[in-house]
């Protein structure tokens, strides 16, 4: 009897533990800017917040490609967040695919940002010098350094670079075979 209280005591805690120590499921965006959104969804949420700096239609480009678009903020020029400098959104077939959000190096810093998002999403899946990157099915986060922190949706991402079957280029191979003899 003693033991099966011990065993019982034992599952009861390794569950709280487990549950306190539970991280959260990775984000499919940044506030209300998700992943998959439409163009014209995520200009009226960006319009909606002011932290972004986005100012209408002119911030909108067409990107080379078949139906790739781009909006591209800037905080830095105008009523936006002290913590955020430029952003960008990129879309394919009217499909937001990728969030960059360049942040305020004077305002915020690297390890501050990496370990909110440690404490938040756990331990990054890779960690190099240049990135965190944090990585499940469906979406990619990256903290990159100096300060910049990507979303990216993992299936449209894939599916792009498999379309464009671009070749190395020839600096990219040479400067691979120099560091194959290393």
């Amino acid at each position: 009897m003693r033991a099966l209280r011990k065993f019982f005591l034992f599952l009861f805690l390794s569950f709280l533990f487990a549950s306190l120590s539970a991280k959260e499921p990775l984000p499919n965006g940044y506030k209300s800017i998700i992943l998959g959104m439409n163009l014209e969804d995520t200009k009226q949420e960006l319009l909606k917040d002011t932290d972004f700096g986005y100012h209408g239609d002119r911030d909108v480009s067409l990107l080379p490609g078949e139906n790739r678009m781009l909006i591209e903020t800037d905080a830095d020029r105008g009523l936006g967040s002290n913590y955020l400098t430029r952003c960008w959104f990129q879309f394919s077939n009217d499909q937001l695919y990728i969030i960059t959000i360049n942040m305020n190096r004077s305002r915020i810093d690297y390890y501050s940002v990496f370990t909110t998002l440690k404490e938040k999403y756990g331990e990054p899946d890779t960690i190099t010098p240049q990135a965190a990157t944090w990585k499940n099915n469906e979406i990619t986060m990256s903290l990159e350094k100096p300060l910049t922190l990507k979303y990216i949706d993992n299936e449209v991402f894939k599916s792009l670079q498999t379309a464009s079957n671009i070749a190395p280029a020839t600096t990219e191979v040479t400067q691979q075979m120099f560091l194959d003899k290393l």
